[in-house]
This record gives C-alpha cells, sequence and structure tokens, in this order.
C-alpha cells in the first residue's frame, strides 16, 4: 500500500466506500481515465495521479466497507491500510476528501448505527478530521436525488454537522461526477487551500 507512493510532499485524497464514484471523480479532476476493477474491492492500492514540476499529487484510495464476494478480513485489512496511509501522511494531505453515494448514504449510514457499530463513513469522516486533515464529503449521484436539501441535511445530521447543510459548504458538496458536475467539491477544495496558504495549488481544482 506504500511502497508505490510518489515523492511528493503534498495531497489530495479520495476516501469513501467502493461504488460511490472516486475513480470518475478522479478522472474529472485530472483528465486522465484510472483502471478500476470490475468488481467492488480489486483495487487494492492507491491511484496516484502527479504533475511534473509540481510537488503535489491527487491520490484515489482503495474502497471499503462491504463488497460482495470479499472475505470479511480482507475487508477490515483494506480499511487498515488506508487509515495506516493517511496516519503515516497526514501532515502532507491538504484535503481529505469523503465521498458519499447521495441516494444510498442515509439508508446504509443507518442500518448500521447500532450500540456498538460506527457506520464506516462516519468513521473515516471523524477520523480525517481528528488527524487534522480538513475534509470535504463530496455527495456524489446528485442526479438521483428528488429532494436534495432534506438529504443533504440528513447527511450532515448523521455526521454530527447542525443542519441545514448550507451552513457547511465548505464540507459538503453536493456534484455528479459522471456528468462533469463537481463545481461545488472544487470551491471547497479550493478554499481548504487558501487556508493552507498553497494558492499555487488551486489550479488543479
Amino acid at each position: 500500500m506504500f511502497e508505490n507512493r510518489p515523492n511528493c510532499s503534498d495531497e489530495v485524497i479520495l476516501v469513501g466506500r467502493s461504488n460511490v464514484g472516486k475513480s470518475t471523480i478522479m478522472r474529472e479532476l485530472t483528465g486522465h481515465s484510472f483502471e478500476t476493477g470490475g468488481k467492488p474491492g480489486v483495487t487494492r492500492s492507491p491511484n496516484h495521479y502527479d504533475w511534473s514540476g509540481d510537488d503535489f499529487m491527487i491520490t484515489d484510495l482503495p474502497g471499503f466497507g462491504f463488497m460482495s464476494g470479499v472475505p470479511d478480513d480482507v475487508r477490515e485489512q483494506i480499511k487498515t491500510d488506508i487509515v495506516r496511509y493517511v496516519e503515516n501522511n497526514a501532515d502532507n494531505i491538504l484535503a481529505g476528501i469523503l465521498v458519499l453515494d447521495g441516494k444510498s448514504a442515509v439508508d446504509i449510514i443507518d442500518r448500521h448505527s447500532g450500540e456498538d457499530e460506527i457506520p464506516h463513513d462516519v468513521e473515516m469522516f471523524h477520523f480525517l478530521r481528528d488527524v487534522g486533515v480538513p475534509t470535504v464529503v463530496a455527495v456524489n449521484k446528485m442526479d438521483k436525488v428528488d429532494d436534495e436539501d432534506e438529504r443533504l441535511s440528513d447527511i450532515c445530521d448523521r455526521l454530527g454537522l447542525y443542519p441545514p447543510w448550507k451552513q457547511w459548504q465548505d464540507t459538503i458538496a453536493p456534484i455528479t461526477a459522471k456528468r462533469g458536475s463537481i463545481e461545488p467539491l472544487e470551491d471547497a477544495v479550493r478554499g481548504h487551500l487558501e487556508d493552507a496558504k498553497r494558492d499555487d495549488l488551486k489550479k488543479f481544482f
């Protein structure tokens, strides 16, 4: 998981469950297509994209969470690898993009909210913030959502952000990546780059 990391100081990472559209967002941001496995859980190592001449890259980390046909221990190992990668590189991660499926995120979170269980997406959101990584939640596939404001406010509620969602536009970014509609995500990331005094990298977003 770590051996092939390019020698770049700064990066922005994409994390999220399998099949939420991380690779599509990566393609929109970089203009490059990336190999993805035919079924969830196939991508086990990060996809890095860096630009020659700039000490910066965007990294798409493997999908986590439930994957049909993937044993529990493999799923847990993937999650452990992701956590370790973020911990090891937290000082250089200028923003973390947590990608959710706008249509199914609330149902998935609610299904896994029990006394002894924290949903993976919620856990990852708080983990990124705990290690000091500015976090943007890219709520993808919004073209399939009818009640946009209500859905986004519900997602805020599940993440522990006080609704309504519109007061969190530096954190919650509704997008439809397959249609190339990712402006709210780019705006939010640029805001974090400004905060980090890295205006030189805003050209990538």
